[in-house]
């Protein structure tokens, strides 16, 4: 089947919050009203701070208000991803903090085995599945590179599992597979959307006050607290965490140091027990190629293969809006490497077509910090990763509110922040060469030219 044609019944929304069990959403603010602490987002980031914050002290009286529906953006589209590293990977850890990367990667698994029980605690059915993830090489010098990453872990305390071509096609059958490295223990597959509904349920059972369509509008201070002003009312609070991520922070100076970058899935009709065979797939592990411009695919419950990644559209301005959502030349690459992926797969159809904006900034890891004397904290900058990092996030703002020193407030990795972007019109021509650079470089059997280099020495090279 030609693969522009096997899109042709694609529908241009999300597959995850499709699902029938999608809540009806909450009203709105209208009027004023106090809280002790205020959480601005209702994505991951913002869920996980409000429902931590009630653990921590139940008599907390905490107010969570969302611009749209709850998990509706990022949280609701992205691949279903949960990993446990907090730094992008592995590799990014490597190169920005050494010396305490063992740590990180301790504090990473902690946080990931505490969403694990979360999740069983409350009974979120998330469809969650500790799977693991498979890294694929599918050119002959990433082959070399795995290896490498394999060994370096292994020296930092972790363990992931090389498989050779014929090892990997046991797992998973391509023509495409050359081989791959196992982390078994540090991914977990679910379901996104369920997981965001599932924190809103939980955070409502704990206290939580929840506002939906109440988008924060303005912040400022108000006698010892702050105020933040929504289209219907305003929120009086002694303490407020962002948890807004892509979209512009209430605190301007934030601004610079993230850019709004398109990510890009489709989602394939339920496979049957003839073309699932074809593939094999039993271990229903995350997989993703170890390209710069890179692809990441899964199961889904029911069988689907959820298969995203490769192009990565910024656009002039840092213009985060809605009909960027569709990009239908992106959707056609995709649908052509994925039938060059599994060509046994050929006459299947996708169902579903969708983007959404990630946040990243220059260090392709979360950065975090307070405002207005200590009495606003944020985390942003997931980059993509934000499914497992954001809980992370939510610890790290509840620790700088409180003015404690944690093992996380401890980190380099918590008190330093990356670069800011430049301005426009340098912010688009950097962000397009370096994207240019890295496909060039997919290209060149890895080769990174002077641009790469040079990012490189500035502590800016990109690890995908």
């Amino acid at each position: 089947m030609d693969s522009a044609r096997a899109l042709s019944d694609a529908r241009p929304t999300p597959f995850w919050l499709e699902d029938p069990g999608r809540p009806e959403a909450l009203a709105a603010l209208v009027g004023d009203t106090r809280c002790d602490l205020l959480v601005v987002g209702g994505g991951y980031s913002g869920l996980w701070t409000a429902l931590i914050a009630k653990e921590r002290d139940p008599s907390l009286d905490v107010v969570l208000i969302e611009g749209n529906e709850i998990g509706w953006a990022a949280s609701g589209r992205n691949g279903g991803f949960c990993a446990s590293s907090l730094t992008h990977g592995f590799g990014n850890g490597l190169q920005r903090w050494p010396g305490e990367l063992a740590e990180l990667e301790r504090q990473g698994l902690a946080n990931l085995n505490a969403i694990e029980d979360t999740v069983k605690r409350y009974g979120i059915d998330c469809e969650w599945e500790r799977t693991g993830e498979i890294d694929i090489a599918t050119q002959p010098h990433q082959l070399a590179e795995l290896r490498e990453v394999a060994e370096a872990v292994g020296e930092y305390g972790g363990e992931l599992t090389f498989l050779d071509a014929d090892q990997l096609r046991e797992q998973v059958d391509s023509p495409t597979f050359l081989g791959g490295i196992w982390d078994k223990e540090g991914v977990a597959m679910l379901h996104p959307a369920k997981l965001a509904w599932g924190l809103r349920d939980a955070c409502l059972a704990q206290g939580v006050r929840i506002f939906e369509r109440t988008k924060g509008l303005a912040l400022a201070e108000h006698g010892s607290g702050m105020a933040v002003r929504t289209p219907y009312g305003r929120v009086f609070a002694r303490r407020v965490a962002l948890g807004t991520n892509v979209f512009p922070s209430l605190v301007k100076r934030v601004r610079p140091y993230i850019v709004p970058v398109y990510d890009y899935a489709l989602m394939t009709e339920p496979l049957t027990d003839e073309q699932l065979a074809s593939i094999g797939w039993t271990g229903r592990q995350g997989l993703s190629d170890s390209a710069n411009k890179f692809h990441y695919f899964r199961l889904s419950a029911d069988n689907r293969i959820l298969w995203g990644g490769y192009d990565t559209i910024y656009h002039f301005g840092s213009k985060v809006q809605a009909e960027h959502d569709q990009r239908p030349e992106t959707f056609r690459t995709l649908a052509r490497q994925f039938f060059q992926t599994f060509p046994q797969l050929d006459g299947v159809r996708f169902t579903n077509a969708w983007g959404g904006a990630i946040d990243t900034c220059t260090r392709f890891s979360a950065f975090f910090d307070t405002a207005y004397k200590g009495r606003v904290a944020y985390a942003a900058g997931f980059t993509g990763l934000g499914v497992g990092a954001t809980r992370y996030g939510a610890e790290v703002m509840l620790d700088l509110l409180a003015g404690e020193l944690t093992e996380r407030t401890a980190l380099e990795m918590v008190r330093s922040k990356p670069l800011p972007f430049p301005p426009e019109p340098v912010r688009w021509a950097g962000i397009e060469m370096t994207k240019w650079s890295l496909d060039r470089s997919d290209r060149r059997g890895g080769q990174r030219n002077l641009w790469l280099r040079t990012l490189d020495r500035m502590g800016l090279g990109f690890d995908s």
